[in-house]
């Protein structure tokens, strides 16, 4: 007889079952004990679980979905997950490959359950956020009370939940670290009820909200630093997977990696990276936390070249590690800064290694860490803490424990001698002693190491200051003065070490995009990250939800823009990665394909544009029509060209021209260029505000034979 059930019911059954395949050799066998329990279920009564509740919130759906409706007939993994939570990243590349590996018409639906450790994340908004920046593809639903996470005796995050086809229990997963289980169940589930007959192959209404996103100059920027003369920033443009550097008057010098994530070392043009977050500039050398490749990457701009000095490029469980850093595995870094350890000056690449809970060191050259022995150029290691998730403090820096460690500024002289870290999980910042490795608390969080709930948002000294996940930390040597990026109370704030002493300095504590004042106008959107430049005057912020670089001039106390201008400066060198891309094309939008054009080498292409609206439509000003021109599989014919741009005045042809490079290269099948556009507009009438999209594709046929400077193509399209 059917039951409502939670995971404390299956756990007894599922104990049995984990035993057995732990004491098992072959994959055989491990199958043969999976389908013999599927059968055991069968015959005992389905565990069922209660359906969602209604009223709730769905992302990437056409509308909330049910147990006994849309999923009815499908196998389903629910992921009990919170979007700060760094293992619950870890799992995501094992969704992914499920999701490739067994289709919604397959049988299998994941269905990411958001249950918010914070009250920020309770927010749907910020949950829409972090579907974007981590690319979740299957639906969401915003169980902000824990409902169901409540009903199921659910743990702790991640936990993953697979449902057979009446919305019965079946196995259940806690934390990270079980891709090859999770392959076993999966597949096993699917097998074992087709075969009954109860998979049904219909789709779910699946519908991407990145789709309908229109392009940005940044997307989800993760951090920001300067170099020492103050001329160059290098950000972590972390949703395209790239890293710019820019002048401080926001010109574009480079762009390395994206828009697509990637893991290649090489020229600039041919290197990629996965979301990376964490950079470090030093001349000409730009070092790079490539958080989700778990690698330590660095960028040399004189030489054109980028190279891995840390990570093999796989998730690493390693607490210790002592290897040369290309051997060595390492977790999920999320921020480096340069520094010393027993030798010459910035000998150190000090890394917050959020995935184990660490703060570890890669060698530059070679040198001691306090209280350790010699290492030599290249070697990567532990610093402090003990891999265990907690908010410890310790004299001796390998018994102390931090939570999710984000961020990391170093204050080396005397009196500080320190490494500040902002710790997100135990929302506090602390510090680590250069002399000795001693770890305190500077601020936030309590007294309790095992307390990592202790969060809000209140200025004070210590223990008495509340912050809220806070990602960043900047040094001012010229101020003495900490700035902390407060991400999820949406606040600048600044600590004076001396007296631990904590207050706001610019963001009123609700999300927003507002600039000015910095007290009670200037709003930001989860900041992560930040660095302090033109001997302490500015702070650059990266205004990570509203994908922007803002400026905080700390002596009007006023917040502006960053402007980045994406036209590549005469002295910069060739175009360092591949053109920008827009957003995807939705379906309905027209492509249109052009007659043969005959051009040269050398010649210049000029597209010319006429676009109508609707009668009565108007351009909407707040969001950004555009433009951008592609070449796929071709890219060579747009070296050094500007292939994206604003579209604000329809009263006269958009003309895109681009000069073909004088040497041709002739390989493949013929190439093309793309024109594609994005208009947001209104109806004045109905004030309706819709966005349309629609491409042109453009033929190239080159001969060798000299023609004119110039051809213009002329094309018309009515929305």
């Amino acid at each position: 007889m059917a039951s409502r059930c939670t995971l404390s019911t299956l756990y007894p059954i599922q104990s049995q079952l984990d035993f057995a395949l732990d004491e098992a050799l072959t994959q055989e066998e491990k199958e043969n004990l999976v389908n013999q329990y599927l059968k055991k279920l069968d015959d005992e009564g389905d565990l069922k679980i209660n359906d969602f509740e209604t009223g709730l919130d769905w992302l990437n759906t056409e509308k909330p979905l049910s147990l006994h409706g849309d999923l009815a007939g499908k196998v389903v993994l629910l992921d009990f997950f919170t979007y700060c939570c760094i293992n619950c990243m870890h799992i995501l590349p094992d969704l992914h490959q499920l999701e490739e590996k067994h289709s919604v018409k397959d049988g299998l639906v994941i269905v990411g359950v958001h249950s918010a450790k914070f009250p920020n994340e309770k927010v749907l908004e910020n949950i829409r956020s972090a579907v974007l920046r981590y690319d979740i593809c299957h639906p969401v639903v915003n169980d902000s009370e824990a409902r169901l996470w409540q009903e199921l005796e659910v743990s702790c995050w991640p936990t993953l939940v697979l449902l057979g086809p009446r919305g019965n229990l079946l196995f259940s997963l806690v934390g990270e670290g079980h891709s090859d289980r999770l392959t076993l169940f999966t597949g096993a589930a699917l097998r074992h009820y087709r075969g009954r007959g109860l998979l049904k192959a219909h789709m779910v209404g699946i519908k991407l909200y990145r789709d309908s996103l229109p392009p940005s100059i940044l997307s989800f920027p993760g951090k920001v630093a300067i170099d020492d003369d103050n001329k160059r920033l290098a950000i972590a443009d972390t949703g395209h997977h790239r890293i710019l550097v820019v002048s401080n008057a926001g010109q574009l010098l480079h762009i390395i990696g994206g828009p697509e994530s990637g893991r290649k070392d090489g020229s600039l043009s041919d290197a990629s990276f996965n979301s990376p977050q964490g950079v470090a500039i030093k001349g000409d050398t730009v070092y790079v936390a490539d958080t989700d490749n778990h690698l330590i990457r660095k960028i040399d701009l004189s030489e054109g070249r980028v190279s891995t000095i840390a990570g093999v490029g796989t998730q690493g469980t390693d607490r210790e590690g002592g290897a040369t850093g290309p051997q060595q595995p390492i977790s999920s870094p999320w921020d480096v800064c340069l520094g010393s350890a027993g030798g010459a000056e910035e000998n150190v690449l000090w890394i917050a290694m959020a995935g184990t809970h660490q703060i570890w060191a890669l060698f530059l050259a070679d040198g001691k860490l306090p209280k350790g022995s010699d290492s030599v150029a290249g070697t990567c290691l532990r610093w402090a803490g003990s891999g265990n998730e907690e908010n410890r403090n310790n004299a001796y820096p390998q018994k102390a424990g931090f939570a999710q460690p984000s961020g990391l500024a170093a204050a080396p002289r005397e009196p500080w001698c320190c490494l500040y870290v902002a710790d997100s999980e135990s929302s506090t910042v602390r510090t680590v002693a250069l002399k000795d490795g001693a770890v305190k608390l500077l601020i936030g969080g309590e007294r309790d190491p095992l307390n990592l709930f202790a969060f809000g948002d209140a200025d004070g000294k210590g223990v008495d200051a509340k912050l809220q996940h806070p990602l960043g930390v900047a040094w001012s040597p010229e101020q003495s003065l900490l700035y902390v990026a407060d991400s999820y109370n949406h606040k600048i704030k600044v600590v004076d070490p001396k007296t631990k002493l904590c207050s706001t300095l610019a963001g009123t504590g609700e999300a927003g995009d507002e600039v000015g004042p910095a007290s009670g106008l200037s709003r930001f959107n989860e900041p992560g990250g930040l660095c302090v430049g033109d001997s302490g005057k500015l702070l650059y912020v990266t205004d990570t939800n509203n994908h922007r670089v803002k400026v905080l001039n700390l002596a009007s106390k006023t917040v502006s823009l960053f402007p980045i201008s994406m036209d590549i400066t005469d002295s910069a060198p060739a175009r360092s990665s591949a053109p920008a891309k827009g957003p995807a094309l939705p379906k309905s939008a027209p492509r249109k394909e052009m007659p043969a054009l005959d051009v040269c080498a050398g010649q210049t292409v000029t597209l010319s544009l006429t676009l109508s609206l609707p009668e009565g439509a108007t351009l909407t000003e707040e969001a950004p029509s555009c433009w951008t021109l592609t070449a796929e599989g071709n890219e060579w014919l747009l070296e050094e060209q500007v292939v994206s741009g604003p579209i604000v005045d329809l009263s006269k042809p958009l003309r895109v021209s681009t000069k073909l490079p004088a040497a041709v290269k002739r390989r493949g099948a013929a190439p093309r260029l793309t024109l594609s556009v994005w208009l947001y507009f209104c109806m004045k009438a109905s004030k309706a505000c819709t966005m349309k999209a629609a491409s042109f594709s453009q033929p190239l046929h080159i001969d060798d034979n000299p023609k004119e400077d110039e051809v213009s193509v002329a094309l018309t399209h009515t929305f």
